[in-house]
């Protein structure tokens, strides 16, 4: 996927998200699709972004721009409504934009992301970048494929890798065609139809073995109507633990566990005073996830889970 693509389709779901009010579509060409020749090239090029985003999970609003009146429609993305499990990808994570809001550190979206949040400042617009806390900013994609998934994702090419897989002892061939990226109990994963096998499968990314390579021309497959790939991703996916996790997390952060928690209990005494803290239950959370929060986050139990965390930031800090 070229990378004016990736900036144009993030560019809109960031316009979408962090306005207070419906965006009318004369507007959204104005400031995203200046460069388009003739009317009928940018109704193309919007439709066919949008239905994009529609089908990586994004919920794209329609409604009118004025209550009383029966005007042009407008659109917009509820921050309330857009959330991957941290997926962000998320997707709370995980369609590939769901996915793009919450990668904030992987250079390539930070610059696009820094880009499109200027050029809707500048032309006047009244912003809520409160919504894009779902983004959660500390998050990061590490994976070398990363990058190669993404874009295959969006272009709808195929992807040969190989996989090492528990058991095995050596890695093996793999051929996908990718529907989506998602972040999972702490970790990326890739859904999409495996061909070899011609079922749908996930795999994760981490256990991805050299180079992962696009195959074939743009547009090579169509995802099967109505994928939900957070639910593929969770059906498809590795069990996470059943155990109850409890944690204190300062009032405002972790805003992807509190949409998944069983319950919450605000103002709580905590490890300090500096702010009340506020209680999240949660089920099958993992370490990985948890070490994202960095101080404002305390686990409460189980003490298995405590002491991995603890270790884990002691390892990091370099102390014993």
């Amino acid at each position: 996927m070229s990378a004016s693509k990736t900036e144009r389709l993030l560019n809109l779901l960031i316009m979408l998200l962090v306005q207070r009010h419906y965006v009318s579509k004369g507007r959204i060409r104005e400031i995203l699709y200046a460069d388009a020749p003739t009317t009928e090239a940018f109704e193309k090029t919007f439709e066919r972004d949008k239905e994009e985003l529609r089908s990586l999970g994004v919920p794209i609003e329609v409604g009118q721009m004025d209550a009383y009146f029966d005007d042009e429609p407008g659109y917009r993305v509820r921050a309330d409504e857009f959330a991957l499990p941290e997926i962000s990808l998320e997707p709370d994570e995980a369609s590939v934009v769901a996915l793009a809001t919450r990668v904030w550190e992987h250079a390539r979206l930070a610059e696009a992301t820094t880009d499109a949040v200027g050029k809707l400042t500048a032309a006047g617009l009244e912003l809520d970048l409160e919504a894009l806390e779902i983004a959660q900013p500390r998050l990061t994609a590490d994976e070398p494929s990363f990058d190669v998934f993404w874009e295959a994702t969006l272009t709808r090419r195929p992807v040969t890798f190989d996989y090492r897989r528990p058991g095995y002892p050596a890695p093996l061939t793999r051929h996908l065609e990718p529907w989506g990226v998602v972040r999972f109990s702490g970790r990326w994963y890739v859904v999409g139809e495996d061909t070899d096998r011609g079922e749908e499968r996930v795999f994760r990314l981490s256990r991805v073995v050299g180079p992962a390579k696009m195959t074939g021309p743009a547009g090579a497959f169509v995802v099967p109507p109505g994928t939900d790939v957070r639910e593929a991703a969770r059906r498809l996916g590795p069990g996470v633990p059943a155990e109850e996790a409890v944690v204190l997390v300062r009032p405002g952060a972790a805003a992807v566990l509190r949409r998944t928690a069983t319950s919450i209990d605000p103002d709580v005494s905590g490890p300090d005073d500096q702010t009340p803290w506020d209680r999240l239950r949660l089920s099958g959370a993992q370490a990985d996830e948890l070490l994202a929060f960095g101080p404002d986050l305390y686990v409460e139990s189980p003490v298995g889970l405590r002491d991995e965390v603890v270790s884990r930031l002691r390892t990091a800090a370099g102390t014993p």
